[in-house]
Formats: C-alpha cells, sequence, structure tokens
C-alpha cells in the first residue's frame, strides 16, 4: 500500500465540490516531478506554499490524483526545491519551495505587472470581510451614519425596483451634500435629513450620473489596477456575474498591500531603487493646500472644485503641519457638528482619532522600494513630498505607485491617464 498524504485545500481555491478531499501517493509526487520540465514549456507552477494555500487559480489540470495550478505562458524559469519528510503516522508532509529568476534585464521590469496579471481579483478578497450594502430607499442621514457605525468608507447601491447594484455612497457624496445645503440659503438643512438616497441621485446627480464600474472575480488584477487609474475612482465593487452579489470592494490600498506581500519572492527591478524625484512618481505642481485658519466649508469646496482626497495644512512659514483628507470630513456626521461649517480645521481637526500618527512624509532623494514599505507600513492613503526644511514639495498617492509599478511598464505614460 502506497504511502499517502492528505492535503487541505479550500474549496473556493479548487472550485471543486464541498467537503472533497485530495489524497496524494509518493508514486504521484514522483510523476508529477518528472513531467514538470514538460509543463514548464508551457505553465509555471507558482506560489504553492507549505501550507498548500494556493494564491493563483487560473488554469487547473489534473495529473493523477493531483491538482496541479499554473499559470499562462511566460517566459520565466522555475528553480523548484522538493523535500519530502516522513512522519510517526507514515504520512507525508510536502513542501514546494518556489523561486523565480528572469532571463535578461528587460524582463524584470514588467515583472509585476505580470504578476498582476496572473493573479484574480477573487484571489485578493479575504476569507472574512465586511461589506455595508444601502438600498436606495433609505435616508441619506442614515446611511452616512452608518458607514461611520461600521467603520467603511464607501458602500455599494442597491435598488429594488431594478433588482442590481445602480452606484456607490461615499464620502465625497457626503462632501457634495453638505456643499450644495450649506451655500444655498433657499433649502434648510434639516431637509437633509429627509431626503432619500434616490432623491439625491435624482435631482442633483443628473448630470454626472454614470453606471456603476465594477469588476468580476474572474478579472486579473492588472485588469482592476487598470480600471481605478483609468476612470479615476478609488473604489471597485466585485461583483459576481452569475448571482449578482456584491464580494468586496476593492481598493488601491488593498491591491498594493497584496503586492508588496510577495515582492520578496520576485526579482527586484532596478527602477526600485531609483529615487523617487528621478521616476517623477506623483504630483509636484499646482499641489492644493489649506491653512490651520481655512473653514471648514472652504475646504470642502477645495475638495470639490480640485477632486483631491487630502489637503496638507501648511502653515504661515509654508512647513506642513497636518492634514485633512476626505475621511475626516465624516466625523461632522460622527459628531453631528455638520449644521456649522464655519469652524476651522484646526478645530474640526480636534475629533480625529486619538490613533492618529501625524503626517507620514517622505523626500524626492528615497527610493521607490523605501516609499512602498513606508506607506504599506504606515497603511495610509498618500505621503506627503517635503524638502529638508519641512516645506510641502509634492504628493504620492497609491495611485501614483501602482501607476509606476503595474501600468507604465505597460506603455501607458503618467500623464496620458491623468
Amino acid at each position: 500500500t502506497p504511502r499517502q498524504l492528505s492535503v487541505g485545500m479550500s474549496d473556493r481555491q479548487c472550485n471543486s465540490p464541498p467537503n472533497r478531499s485530495y489524497m496524494l501517493t509518493t508514486n504521484h509526487v514522483c510523476s508529477v516531478v518528472n513531467k514538470l520540465p514538460k509543463l514548464l514549456k508551457s505553465y509555471l507552477l507558482f506560489y504553492w506554499s507549505l501550507r498548500f494555500k494556493v494564491n493563483n487559480v487560473q488554469k487547473i489540470f489534473q495529473i493523477h490524483n493531483l491538482w496541479v495550478f499554473s499559470l499562462s505562458p511566460l517566459p520565466l524559469s522555475l528553480s523548484l526545491s522538493l523535500s519530502l519528510s516522513l512522519s510517526l503516522s507514515l504520512s507525508l508532509s510536502l513542501s514546494l519551495s518556489l523561486s523565480l529568476s528572469l532571463s535578461g534585464e528587460d524582463s524584470e521590469e514588467d515583472i509585476y505587472m505580470r504578476f498582476m496579471k496572473s493573479h484574480k481579483c477573487y484571489d485578493i478578497v479575504p476569507t472574512s470581510s465586511k461589506l455595508v450594502v444601502f438600498d436606495t430607499t433609505l435616508q441619506v442621514k442614515k446611511a452616512f451614519f452608518a458607514l461611520v457605525a461600521n467603520g467603511v468608507r464607501a458602500a455599494p447601491l442597491w435598488e429594488s425596483k431594478k433588482q442590481s447594484f445602480v452606484g456607490m455612497l461615499t464620502i465625497t457624496d457626503f462632501i457634495n451634500i453638505l456643499n450644495r445645503y450649506y451655500k444655498s440659503p433657499m433649502v434648510q438643512i434639516y431637509e437633509l435629513e429627509e431626503h432619500k438616497i434616490e432623491t439625491w441621485r435624482e435631482l442633483y446627480l443628473q448630470e454626472t450620473f454614470k453606471p456603476l464600474v465594477h469588476i468580476s472575480p474572474d478579472a486579473s488584477i492588472y485588469d482592476a489596477v487598470y480600471s481605478l487609474i483609468k476612470n479615476k475612482i478609488h473604489r471597485l465593487p466585485v461583483i459576481d456575474p452569475v448571482s449578482g452579489n456584491a464580494l468586496y470592494i476593492l481598493t488601491h490600498k488593498r491591491i498594493l498591500k497584496f503586492l508588496q506581500l510577495f515582492m520578496c519572492e520576485m526579482p527586484r527591478p532596478a527602477f526600485m531603487r531609483r529615487p523617487l524625484g528621478e521616476l517623477g512618481v506623483g504630483t509636484y505642481s499646482d499641489i492644493a493646500f489649506i491653512h490651520p485658519d481655512t473653514a471648514i466649508i472652504s475646504a470642502l469646496a477645495v475638495f470639490t472644485r480640485r477632486r483631491v482626497s487630502a489637503l496638507p495644512v501648511v502653515d504661515q512659514h509654508g512647513k506642513v503641519v497636518d492634514i485633512y483628507s476626505k475621511f475626516d470630513v465624516i466625523n461632522l456626521a460622527a459628531e453631528k457638528t455638520y449644521n456649522n461649517l464655519d469652524v476651522t480645521v484646526t478645530q474640526a481637526l480636534r475629533h480625529r482619532s486619538q490613533y492618529f500618527e501625524g503626517v507620514m512624509k517622505c523626500n524626492r532623494l528615497e527610493t521607490l522600494e523605501t516609499i512602498v514599505d513606508r506607506i504599506v507600513k504606515a497603511e495610509v492613503h498618500r505621503l506627503v513630498v517635503v524638502d529638508e526644511d519641512s516645506h510641502i514639495v509634492g504628493i504620492v498617492s497609491l495611485s501614483d505607485i501602482l501607476q509606476a509599478l503595474i501600468l507604465t511598464p505597460t506603455g501607458w505614460q503618467i500623464e496620458a491617464i491623468k
């Protein structure tokens, strides 16, 4: 009787019926090893970890009783280390350690792009997560209170009449509503509390109505990055095309964190060691900023007019002392202080969470690799680029970084996308 190895893989990763088990024998393992040279001509076995958690499911081939998860053809060579250990219970532990080497320096430049093309959006969806969905008949005030209560920044909108998702409710909507109502003397602010989401969409968003931009879980993460940057959006719902269910909301932050987890497994492109100023990643002209004594209503107007997600707060000497982001605006709903928008930014920021660790900065001499590590570790959406005197020089956002890492090697120019 051959010694057997029981391999546990989640049902969603192998697209198998629930509770299906997989058994490997030593003969099967040898069979796979013998066939690897042939498979490498067309397919690459990629990232099969010690716990058999497969990070990519694009093409599935069955060799005897072994399911092989592989990628599309890539000009890569594979170094495979196979170790088998026999336990007291005569069961085997299989550990496949994969490392990649590239043939030629040119191939390194687009390694992140190819990595993203080889992974599906479903691979990045967490096993357990919270997704808040609003019906369009919900009152606007209650919707924003629900965002605060659940600690989320956006929610898909469901229209019962159409039985489909029709849009997203974000903090930008909250800012636009406050801008409209606070500036209009003919409409009392309490009417905002009575409006439904569908009313807001029908009356005030007719000129800007756009179809909901979403993506299938089977689409590549590269397609998700492309869609986010091309459409200039920060959140991309993952919707099952068959059931119509919303599974997750992809963000720049989630995608970059996913990529950064695997960067150590891949060759490091030369541009990662180049300084930020040399690469030109980020925005360095006509930077939108505010002062500590700027009124909240004025800051909201800048958000709307400049279409930015954060405003550095600069003192009278031109030094960056704080940052006011769109997410900070939602505190107006949390504190129920949106009836008085004449208070200064400094006063409003006193209600900020105690976990705020200050403005995350960088300089143009730091490498892109350093920038990526810092922004992922700090879990922020942008870094303020400053000089040696802490004067503002530019802004580097998650969108800028993803574009430089993934889209630029494909021929897209930064200016063309912006």
